[in-house]
């Protein structure tokens, strides 16, 4: 066809007309939604992880005081934590109330999950409503609660009482992310097993928990860093042998402002970061709280 013939010119500027269509009132809708939703969330992100960066920075200072930005940057107070035995003993006070408040919640949030996941009565639901009230009431008001009810049994506040704390407090943790787990298990896998003369417990072993083991990691997890900053819990049911980390922290940054509590807080904060990246390669976090 000939570059003049006078059929092909409409197709020529038929292009470029369309381009410069105007957008519908639906598109403009969707942009503005999306233009909302992305300015919501860039600011929420400046407020959730600026206090952390403003803590991380301030603990490389140099200085003999908090003071951000920071004059000189150095890690002497990081060094200087190695040298503060009651900091260390809260730590680790912190850490065995984790660990046994992270191993009795994955036992009972499992075997909740499990009953829960595999009824339909009323009980059911009954049970997974208690079992998550304690993210709908206040831990400052459960801890007094706590702490009244222990001093009624002629009790005194030790580690069992505040192991048990934190387990009531975390326990919703496994409990929603084995359930979550538990709702993308095909229920044929378990009928074969039963089918093949598979036990219950060999079922449970061989099939459901390498199936669920994900959603138990993560909850684990979620349970592990909220026992180990738990405060409101800790404050109550904690006694001057079990004194734990955040309070420590706490009762520093009130009386002297310690720049050691600057490099705790960081150290804290980046390995939480790192159990996070952990938690997320082997888990699947985000996956499991969907």
């Amino acid at each position: 066809m000939s570059s003049h013939d006078p059929n092909s010119m409409p197709q020529a500027t038929s292009a470029p007309n369309r381009a410069v269509t105007p957008r519908s009132s639906q598109d403009w809708e969707a942009a503005s939604l999306w233009l909302v939703f992305a300015t919501l969330s860039v600011i929420a992100m400046i407020f959730l992880l600026a206090p952390s960066l403003i803590v991380i920075i301030t603990s490389f200072t140099a200085s003999q005081s908090l003071k951000f930005p920071p004059d000189a940057l150095s890690l002497r107070w990081y060094v200087a934590l190695l040298d503060a035995d009651q900091m260390q003993r809260a730590a680790w006070n912190s850490l065995i109330v984790a660990f046994f408040t992270t191993i009795i919640s994955v036992v009972l949030g499992t075997a909740a999950s499990l009953a829960i996941a595999r009824s339909r009565s009323q009980w059911a639901k009954f049970c997974d409503v208690l079992f998550m009230s304690p993210l709908l009431l206040p831990a400052l008001a459960f801890g007094f609660a706590a702490l009244i009810f222990i001093y009624k049994l002629g009790l005194r506040p030790n580690l069992v009482f505040l192991v048990l704390g934190h387990v009531i407090v975390c326990v919703p943790f496994v409990l929603r992310t084995t359930l979550a787990a538990l709702t993308q298990l095909d229920p044929g896998l378990l009928d074969a097993s039963y089918s093949l003369g598979g036990s219950w417990w060999m079922t449970f072993r061989r099939v459901t928990l390498p199936l669920i083991g994900r959603g138990i990691g993560s909850g684990a997890f979620l349970c592990f860093m909220a026992s180990f900053d738990n405060v409101p819990v800790s404050l109550f049911l904690a006694d001057e042998r079990t004194e734990v980390l955040p309070i420590h922290l706490w009762q520093q940054i009130e009386t002297n402002l310690d720049v050691r509590t600057a490099a705790a807080s960081g150290l804290i904060v980046m390995c939480t970061m790192l159990l996070m990246i952990v938690a997320e390669r082997f888990a699947g976090l985000t996956r499991q709280m969907r």
